[in-house]
């Protein structure tokens, strides 16, 4: 059967010439096809100067393309990255750099004329710091803006064992949480160094001196998820920041929560203080043993074993932090004196017990009433009823008197993080809709 010379080459397609071959090209003079290796290298000497004028231009370079058929090594022929590659590559770097940025800074160990310096030999206006009773500034230390809080040591302690104790917490790094910068050590004191956060504490956020019937936490959604923000920070502490450590807060209270502008996200502050100045581990119980028991704690956040021995453990933390969400729902002090019109005297009431009582009032209905008059009146009585109950419930299990019957903060972490979610559905139930407008005009 004859075949057409079209079918004929479609059916044997022509094979590429070899490396070396001696067939003129396109394009390419005589001269270059009788001599190819010249033409190599005269391309060659010209493809150099393509690659490093422009290193990332896509495919080959002119002059490479137009002597690969001819090239006799791979020497005489340039490559040049092509364009994914090279879009794929800087997007790589840039991806690492800005990691590089954003990774946290190690805490490190200032020399004390470094702290002299920044607070003007402590000559500068102090820190208004209600979380803390010691002596604060706020200075700019190594370009940050940072608060200095002065602490005393229990023991006297070295610049290696400030370290060790350094390694374990330096690795700590959580939103909820304010950072520690660094720390210095002079004679029987320590100098702490943490981030400086624009917000309040939660104390006057629930507690206007100046206005007693405003609050910034006026919904119930502010509350909630100032609630969920401390306990992420709590379970971090306990359970992530030291590792094997069972690391200690020791300071939870309203005053050492910093709520954060303009979100109202919450903060614990000083963390690894109490770690740092030897108040707990096994330092802590070696002064409690000693009769030692000279030790910070305020009043209606203290457990009832951390008021008698003055060791501060895990447990206590979780007490005093179902001080802390009874506070937030009824905006009220945990212990206050309040005067009783049936006896004509002032009697100390409790956060705690009033919440006890609220619970323990009777029967599902009794409860709901009971409840409504017991939280904060500033949030109007706009708040699910239920999940108020069982944050209620929570707390109350935090402040039981025995250790052995309070929960971990894993479990209480866990517990709060299912109510905020119930709560953001109510609140997306209840919420105003915008998406309609309203005209009074007349039709």
């Amino acid at each position: 059967m004859c075949r057409s010379k079209m079918a004929i080459r479609a059916s044997d397609p022509a094979r590429s010439p070899k490396l070396g071959s001696k067939t003129p090209r396109r394009g390419t003079s005589r001269s270059e096809a009788e001599n190819p290796s010249s033409s190599s290298l005269s391309s060659s000497s010209r493809a150099p100067q393509t690659n490093l004028s422009n290193p990332f231009r896509g495919g080959y370079s002119s002059s490479s393309s137009a002597t690969a058929a001819g090239a006799s090594s791979s020497s005489s022929a340039s490559y040049l990255l092509d364009s994914s590659v090279a879009t794929a590559s800087l997007s790589s770097r840039t991806s690492l750099s800005s990691l590089r940025d954003n990774l946290p800074e190690k805490t490190q160990v200032y020399d004390f004329s470094e702290i002299r310096a920044a607070t003007n030999n402590f000559l500068a206006k102090r820190h208004s710091s209600t979380s803390s009773s010691s002596q604060s500034w706020r200075c700019v230390l190594s370009g940050k803006d940072v608060v200095v809080f002065q602490r005393k040591l229990r023991k006297s302690t070295t610049s290696a064992a400030a370290m060790q104790k350094l390694s374990v917490i330096s690795k700590g790094h959580f939103t909820s949480i304010v950072k520690l910068v660094g720390i210095s050590i002079s004679g029987e004191h320590i100098y702490l160094v943490y981030e400086y956060v624009q917000g309040s504490d939660l104390g006057q956020c629930l507690r206007n001196k100046f206005d007693p019937n405003f609050t910034v936490l006026s919904t119930w959604m502010s509350r909630i998820q100032i609630a969920t923000d401390v306990a992420y920070g709590l379970d971090y502490i306990h359970n992530t920041a030291g590792l094997s450590v069972d690391m200690v807060h020791k300071h939870v209270k309203s005053s050492g929560i910093i709520v954060t502008e303009p979100s109202f996200n919450a903060k614990i502050c000083h963390f690894g203080a109490a770690e740092l100045c030897g108040e707990v581990g096994e330092e802590g119980r070696q002064a409690a043993a000693a009769g030692e028991r000279q030790f910070e704690g305020v009043r209606g956040y203290m457990s009832p074993e951390f008021k008698a021995t003055g060791v501060a453990t895990q447990k206590s933390d979780v007490y005093a932090f179902g001080v802390v969400i009874l506070e937030l729902m009824t905006g009220q002090e945990p212990l206050k004196y309040v005067f009783d019109r049936s006896s004509g005297s002032h009697r100390l009431n409790s956060v705690i017990e009033t919440a006890k009582a609220v619970v323990e009032g009777g029967g599902e209905e009794a409860v709901e009433g009971w409840l409504r008059r017991w939280m904060d009146k500033r949030l109007k009585d706009s708040f699910p009823i239920q999940v108020a109950e069982k944050l209620t419930r929570v707390a109350l299990q935090c402040v039981q008197d025995d250790p052995e019957n309070r929960p971990e903060m894993k479990w209480v972490s866990g517990k709060i993080s299912k109510l905020y979610l119930e709560s953001r559905v109510w609140s997306d139930r209840v919420r105003v809709p915008t998406e309609i407008s309203v005209s009074f005009a007349p039709r």
